[in-house]
């Protein structure tokens, strides 16, 4: 990088930091500032949800895992598109009627204290691990091309992440995310035609080499359990996943509860679904044509992983000025933080339970900015450790996902779809769903894609069993 591709990063960095705390002005409370007060409309929801799961996991690890495989990776993001459709119809309405902040409070509402304490807490742990991972690749990437140290890069990205989401609460998140996905998605299209340019034979060569050695292939139809992407695994670990993440956990149904409508909530998330389908053909597709260019171009020093494939073709084979653009690309895929959805759980799962008197709302607004701090500070700790992991980013982070999720979506399904479990049953399957996931995990029995459902039955099975048996149960609220 030269100093055009540094300015070009600043300059992004500085701008979406400014605009970002712009939406400082708008805060009156902690309502403002956790759900921009109910006023974003159905397409702001759609394009911040694409960019809040699209991170630098995808910009590089989606590239990378159809570079040295193929395209399977597609059969997950079919069970994404299908899971969507079930929580616009059997979690959302739920959450508009009671006009919630946090989804934790429908648990709650159904159990008592203990099972939504609990999910919370879960929620807290989980976020702090993927989205430290997530950090951690976006660093990777930025280290590899311009040689600054991975700490050091960390500092800066996870500050400048803190500075404009404690600012400008979840109103600069969504509008930033907004706004970032079409820079991370324009950033795509330009590594797209560089290397459409790059390849001789163009077209045509990406397709014959690309089929000769099976990158292209979708669909696998073996019962491996192991494997990571199977149909099976992809469309029932994508179909759980997705129920966890976007329709239990904080980081994601904060951007639905902050919707116009119950309706732009739904419509927003349906479509969603198609637009990160669409987007993950887009990065395989980058990843087969990676493979096709370094058939003629064959690499001239072994990578440090798989993951900075994409890294390395951006830094020796694009033009100056190019490079800085799709870092700031890189950066806007990473920069779409959850730590406002972390403070508002703290706050009104953990601290507003325990006062007896709240304080007043600008007490409450001080309180929650200084909850987003603390959040990031310990993204940054998460982060730095990361350097050490030994599997791919973005199996990294989904499987971090698909392990904690699991147990609350479980909790979650009970709680809607039956009244005859109470909290302690709910509590000893979660319990339960918590230990055998651990050891699915430790075990190495099956792909991570496979955690979320199996974390999600058990724990469901094994309430509604301790249900039959306790027969002092508390009674559902």
């Amino acid at each position: 990088m030269n100093a055009l591709d540094y300015a070009v990063v600043a300059a992004y960095l500085v701008a979406i930091t400014a605009f970002g705390s712009y939406f400082a002005r708008f805060q009156k409370n902690t309502r403002n500032y956790f759900l921009t007060d109910n006023s974003t409309p159905w397409w702001a929801i759609c394009f911040t949800i694409v960019a809040t799961e699209t991170s630098t996991l995808t910009f590089i690890g989606v590239p990378a895992s159809a570079y040295a495989g193929n395209w399977t990776f597609l059969q997950l993001a079919a069970g994404y598109v299908i899971g969507r459709i079930i929580v616009s119809f059997l979690l959302l309405p739920r959450y508009f009627r009671g006009a919630m902040i946090t989804s934790y409070q429908l648990l709650q509402q159904r159990f008592g204290e203990s099972v939504s304490t609990v999910s919370a807490g879960l929620f807290l742990v989980t976020r702090s691990l993927a989205d430290g991972i997530r950090l951690f690749a976006t660093a990777l990437v930025i280290s590899i091309v311009t040689g600054v140290p991975v700490p050091w890069t960390v500092v800066v990205l996870g500050a400048a992440m803190i500075v404009y989401t404690v600012r400008g609460g979840s109103a600069a998140v969504i509008w930033t995310d907004v706004v970032q996905m079409f820079v991370y998605v324009a950033g795509a299209l330009v590594v797209f035609v560089a290397l459409l340019r790059a390849i001789p034979g163009g077209w045509s060569e990406v397709v014959a080499l690309g089929s000769i050695a099976g990158k292209f292939t979708v669909f696998d139809l073996s019962f491996q359990p192991t494997k990571i992407y199977t149909l099976w695994a992809g469309l029932a670990g994508g179909i759980a996943l997705t129920l966890a993440t976007h329709g239990t956990d904080q980081f994601l149904v904060q951007r639905l509860l902050s919707a116009d409508s119950p309706r732009s909530a739904s419509r927003g998330l349906v479509l969603s679904g198609f637009i990160v389908f669409a987007q993950f053909m887009l990065f395989l597709l980058i990843g087969a044509m990676l493979f096709a260019y370094h058939q003629h171009f064959p690499l001239t020093e072994a990578l440090p992983r798989n993951d900075a494939i994409l890294p390395r073709f951006i830094v020796d084979h694009l033009p100056h000025g190019l490079v800085g653009f799709i870092i700031a690309a890189i950066v806007a895929a990473a920069l779409s933080p959850s730590i406002n959805a972390m403070a508002a759980t703290t706050m009104n799962d953990f601290y507003l339970k325990r006062v007896k008197t709240p304080p007043d709302e600008a007490r409450l607004l001080q309180l929650s900015k200084r909850f987003t701090i603390f959040w990031g500070i310990v993204q940054l700790i998460v982060a730095l450790g990361a350097q050490w992991l030994d599997q791919s980013v973005l199996d990294a982070g989904l499987s971090v996902l698909s392990l904690t999720t699991g147990p609350v979506l479980g909790a979650f399904l009970v709680g809607v779809l039956t009244r005859r479990v109470g909290a302690g049953a709910m509590l000893i399957g979660m319990a339960v769903g918590g230990s055998v996931l651990a050891w699915v995990w430790y075990s190495a029995t099956v792909g991570w894609t496979w955690f979320a459902l199996i974390g999600a039955s058990v724990t469901a099975a094994t309430a509604l069993l301790a249900s039959l048996v306790i027969r002092a149960q508390d009674p559902a609220p």
